[in-house]
């Protein structure tokens, strides 16, 4: 339990630290966050608690398909303003898209 609950504080930190961040200096927080610091610590603590190299590879693996499937929630971003968006549609769209690249993500997995 005390693994646990240091997992969650970590990740809570990283966060808010981000979060925070982006207000003081939006383009640094922006890099920090596309750093894979979240799958970093993941894969480690992952490797750690369950001491298993072949899911901790199947684990990689299915970060680096994620990973520029999960670009498709940016869509939206880039053109909020040709289509006059307001965030809560731009926010929206995103996520639409994020249900539609796990199925994309489901599908390419299957074959690791």
């Amino acid at each position: 339990m005390i693994f646990f609950t240091l997992k969650i504080v970590l990740a809570a930190i990283i966060i808010a630290f981000a979060s925070w961040l982006s207000g003081q200096n939006p383009k640094l927080a922006g890099f920090i966050i596309a750093l894979p610091l979240v799958s970093l610590i993941a894969i480690a603590f992952s490797y750690y608690e369950y001491n298993d190299i072949e899911k901790t590879v199947l684990f990689t693996k299915s970060i680096l398909v994620a990973v520029p499937v999960s670009y498709l929630f940016f869509l939206p971003f880039f053109f909020a303003k040709s289509f006059n968006m307001n965030f809560f549609l731009i926010y929206g769209t995103g996520l639409g898209f994020i249900v539609v690249g796990f199925f994309i993500h489901k599908y390419i997995t299957n074959f690791l």
